[in-house]
């Protein structure tokens, strides 16, 4: 069993306010995708300047915490709705959802792209591999919170979450999530989208990716309080929400590479 480093959530404490590592890692997570941005954008002919990143960036950051907390909301705590609606913007509470933040991303991009003047799929393929590296940051948040942890396990690097009211040694499945659906995600975008593509081919794999990932790193994390598992007493929330990310990414993938529907879309 490997020791739990205790780091304290609260990263900076200024009087009445408090700043936590959660809420630095979104930073993390923003200031990478605008530097891999404006590294996409230098290369000749990409057709993106400064002010596009600078601005999808802006879009991107209301997509992602206004989706990621309606997602949370509507997914895993809607009973907290119907008791209290005005509980969706209690935001010190915590709670944020990927699948909604990734909806909340997609609207967003939406609304960029008519401010751009760009088709939406092209812009999805350019944002699609500047996500992974604020999924790992936002994992490693959730490790130093230690929010959602594993299952019980007898693994050499299981530790004991301070959180867990039962105290018993469990993966560090936030670990595993930041190297799969983060740093692995990230590196099979990269190089995927180095070189031209069918149009919305890398949105495609993001979302292939992804579904894979999370679908097993769900073997690893404890289902969500008060959820449990949803079906045949195995499948979590988590998978259920990603098994349509990996049909619409197959299906994207297939058209890409077989038809000229997203061609002509993306002009």
């Amino acid at each position: 069993m490997l020791q739990y480093p205790d780091i304290d959530p609260v990263a900076i404490s200024l009087g009445p306010l408090q700043i936590h590592w959660y809420g630095i890692m979104y930073l993390i997570g923003f200031g990478a995708a605008w530097f891999l941005g404006r590294k996409r954008a230098a290369i000749p002919g990409s057709g993106w300047n400064e002010d596009h990143i600078s601005d999808m960036i802006f879009y991107g950051a209301l997509g992602v915490v206004l989706g990621g907390r309606i997602g949370y909301m509507l997914f895993y705590n809607f009973s907290a709705i119907l008791e209290n609606p005005l509980s969706l913007f209690f935001i010190w509470e915590g709670g944020m959802s990927f699948h909604g933040g990734f909806l909340g991303v997609i609207v967003a991009a939406i609304l960029f792209s008519r401010k751009i003047n760009k088709p939406f799929i092209v812009v999805m393929d350019f944002v699609a591999p500047l996500v992974p590296i604020g999924i790992a940051a936002g994992r490693l948040g959730n490790f130093i919170g230690a929010e959602l942890y594993g299952r019980v396990t007898d693994v050499p690097w299981g530790m004991v979450f301070p959180t867990d009211p039962e105290q018993l040694v469990r993966h560090p499945s936030q670990l595993y999530q930041a190297g799969l659906e983060g740093l692995a995600l990230f590196i099979i975008l990269w190089i995927y989208s180095s070189r031209p593509k069918p149009t919305f081919a890398v949105s495609g794999m993001f979302c292939l990716c992804y579904g894979i990932f999370r679908s097993f790193a769900e073997f690893f994390r404890q289902p969500d309080a008060g959820i449990n598992f949803v079906a045949f007493n195995w499948l979590t929330m988590g998978q259920l929400l990603s098994a349509p990310m990996i049909i619409i990414g197959l299906t994207i993938l297939y058209l890409a590479y077989t038809s000229n529907i997203f061609k002509k879309a993306g002009k």
